[in-house]
């Protein structure tokens, strides 16, 4: 997957897809990965929440609420967690579910992007 460009450690720990679906501009990732150590839907949610709550806030979003692609479009952040598809099988593999604009989300990104260089120069 791409993300392990970035990560090389993850190579052969993390998989997913991003599914597109039927919808102008809202898809979905699906992750799967494996941990080192049990871990519980409680945990892994409350550690998402805790990250879109604190040094993630207005990037990475935690919804409990049971809503559809279309409440996604037009959202800023990159990546909104579906906390109530979060699933655990034999406490170490993991799946998440997490929504996102395709273009709006990665606009605002390029955006603080280009602010942080424009601040630098």
């Amino acid at each position: 997957t791409a993300i392990t460009m970035i990560y090389p450690e993850l190579k052969g720990k993390l998989n997913g897809i991003a599914v597109r679906v039927p919808l102008l501009n809202a898809s979905l990732t699906d992750a799967v990965f494996q941990v080192r150590r049990p871990t519980s839907v409680e945990e892994v949610n409350r550690l998402f929440q805790d990250a879109a709550d604190g040094e993630l806030a207005g990037i990475l979003g935690y919804e409990e609420r049971p809503l559809v692609s279309s409440d996604f479009v037009n959202d800023p952040r990159s990546s909104i967690v579906d906390a109530a598809s979060t699933m655990v099988v034999d406490e170490t593999l993991v799946k998440v579910l997490a929504w996102y604009d395709n273009e709006w989300g990665y606009v605002n990104r390029m955006v603080e992007l280009a602010q942080k260089v424009a601040r630098a120069l």
